[in-house]
């Protein structure tokens, strides 16, 4: 080969090598450019999506939670799965009421179960939604609850507002913590003014005094760990509420149910089962009737 091809081919060689250095850098350039529209797609990725979660909070409020989003039934959630276990956030609360005493407390009362408290309000007096949420019910019964408002929060929790004089939110309306939805009264099942007010999981009553400090218009703490079964779950016939000295458990009387059956069944003497709900023996059950077991 002669000098002449010989200067040729590493011109050639020279010429491929530049060309692959300049592709290289070509391509790395195209990655590096690419990268921060990669990320900026991520973001708009992300943003669309945490909207999407929003829009599905506020067409219905703990979605994950509930099967249904209903204008009709108070407490009907028989198709929910219940979790074992579920920690519902209390902050961002506000107090239902500003009045503190409390006249009547959750657990049995006169032959049924109380699933709620009662506070002492006067007719006209303000009532405020718990936490953000949104109105399910809006509605009036001639006994009962009289007129009531039940509202669902993100938390989990649906809070009930019963013996209104006056309702101020619609169905399906969003509300913030603190918002005003309805002047205290005395309608309904009610023999003086006060608000029925209530706190259910899943259509589960949980006594609202494990949540709410009325005297302290305060919460008891920034969470509640709901537990099936174990906190005034309603399951099977038998109401449970976690006092001070452990689990109270309570039976709801059925057809056909006796002292000795029912003390049989919940493990307790008959004299034990008397003394708890103070009557004797001789006693008439009455279906429908609370007794507490332990």
């Amino acid at each position: 080969m002669n000098k002449r091809m010989k200067l040729n081919c590493i011109k050639i060689i020279v010429a491929v090598a530049a060309l692959t250095i300049s592709l290289s850098s070509f391509s790395q350039d195209l990655v590096a450019r690419q990268a921060p529209i990669d990320k900026k797609f991520k973001s708009v990725d992300s943003l669309a999506l945490h909207k999407q979660i929003q829009d599905e909070q506020a067409e219905m409020p703990a979605f994950d939670l509930y099967p249904n989003w209903s204008n009709v039934n108070a407490h009907n959630y028989a198709t929910a799965i219940v979790p074992e276990s579920y920690t519902i956030d209390l902050t961002g609360f506000c107090m239902p009421t500003t009045q503190t005493r409390i006249t009547s407390p959750f657990g049995p009362r006169r032959r049924r179960m109380h699933n709620g408290l009662d506070v002492k309000v006067y007719v006209g007096d303000t009532i405020r939604s718990a936490f953000d949420g949104k109105v399910r019910i809006v509605r009036t019964e001639r006994r009962g609850y009289g007129q009531y408002v039940i509202v669902r929060h993100d938390n989990g929790l649906e809070t009930v507002y019963g013996h209104l004089s006056k309702q101020l939110v619609k169905e399906n309306q969003l509300v913030k913590s603190g918002e005003v939805i309805g002047l205290g009264g005395n309608t309904g099942r009610s023999t003086g003014s006060h608000l029925h007010f209530e706190t259910r999981f899943l259509g589960i009553p949980i006594d609202p005094a494990l949540l709410f400090n009325f005297p302290k218009q305060d919460i008891v703490a920034d969470a509640y760990t709901f537990k099936r079964g174990q906190a005034n779950a309603k399951t099977a016939g038998t109401y449970m509420a976690v006092g001070k000295d452990g689990v109270i458990r309570y039976h709801k009387v059925k057809s056909g149910d006796t002292l000795s059956k029912i003390a049989n069944r919940r493990g307790i003497s008959i004299d034990t089962l008397c003394r708890l709900n103070r009557i004797t023996r001789k006693t008439i059950l009455r279906p429908g009737q609370i007794l507490r077991c332990s």
